[in-house]
């Protein structure tokens, strides 16, 4: 990894933190998620095309069913998502769900694409396996029905973090889809499904668009702009290197969640995130 490698990361995991943060904030469903991808693809639209017309990339058979593989995976991602900051806090959702993203990718990264791992890789693992007992609070609270929730929900992002980071690592590193190109594509193939439900629930769009076009404006530019540099860094170095360096943005998020949006059990949740980042950091290193 690069020092400029490094850099990009950490830009993007502090972009990305800031993008759930206003996403938590706004607290929508699927009427919102429409509304931050409309403005997405207006922002994106010019750069995308500038892309096509000076790198002139190749788009054959294999390049499209990435595509819209990718489509598919990051709309899943989002309509989860978005339910679980429904149900259960930021700095509980998404320290849970960005750590056990990572963990998954590099175990999946081992037997995919023969990565080795270390002591540091399992030291790593323990280390966010611990993490998340004291995120949910132990075993105890883990039998709890309003506690189940939120924890299988993150798990569920966690889960398809991980596959769409191994697919789009696979798109833009084999089969060199431009990274801005790829995540346009993502942005307009989910306008292109949601716009239905959009023009039937029209009054709910309407509604986002009052009260919160400025966190749908915020989340539309940073979660493309989070995700295309990272990205740009799958190019050239192994993805079980940079899905884990990303994962600093969960102490970020906790502390936006505990401090910018009150919620509870902010000192222990913010020892839970820095123990779940030296794992993270501890995969990266194995």
């Amino acid at each position: 990894m690069t020092t400029m490698g490094l850099c990009i990361l950490l830009l993007s995991a502090f972009i990305h933190a800031t993008w759930n943060y206003l996403s938590k904030k706004a607290n929508g469903g699927v009427p919102f998620i429409w509304l931050f991808t409309a403005i997405a693809t207006v922002f994106y639209t010019p750069l995308a095309i500038g892309i096509i017309l000076y790198q002139r990339p190749h788009i054959g058979l294999i390049q499209i069913v990435f595509i819209i593989a990718s489509i598919i995976a990051h709309l899943g991602f989002f309509l989860v998502l978005q339910k679980g900051y429904k149900i259960g806090d930021l700095s509980f959702v998404y320290p849970i769900a960005r750590g056990t993203g990572p963990l998954i990718t590099c175990i999946l990264a081992v037997v995919i694409f023969n990565e080795k791992p270390t002591v540091f890789t399992f030291i790593g693992t323990f280390l966010i396996l611990i993490s998340i007992l004291f995120f949910t609070g132990g075993i105890d609270k883990l039998k709890q029905t309003n506690s189940l929730a939120p924890i299988l929900y993150s798990l569920a992002v966690g889960v398809i973090i991980a596959g769409y980071t191994l697919l789009d690592k696979g798109a833009v590193s084999n089969f060199l889809i431009p990274p801005l190109l790829l995540d346009f594509c993502n942005t307009v193939g989910r306008l292109i499904i949601l716009t239905p439900f959009a023009v039937k629930n029209w009054g709910e769009v309407t509604f986002e668009w009052k009260h919160h076009r400025r966190e749908a404006a915020g989340v539309g530019v940073f979660n493309s702009l989070a995700y295309i540099l990272a990205l740009s860094v799958m190019v050239f170095a192994p993805v079980s290197h940079v899905a884990p360096i990303r994962e600093i943005s969960i102490l970020i998020g906790t502390i936006m969640g505990s401090v910018l949006l009150s919620e509870g059990f902010g000192k222990l949740r913010v020892i839970a995130a820095t123990f779940m980042v030296l794992g993270v950091i501890s995969v990266a290193i194995g």
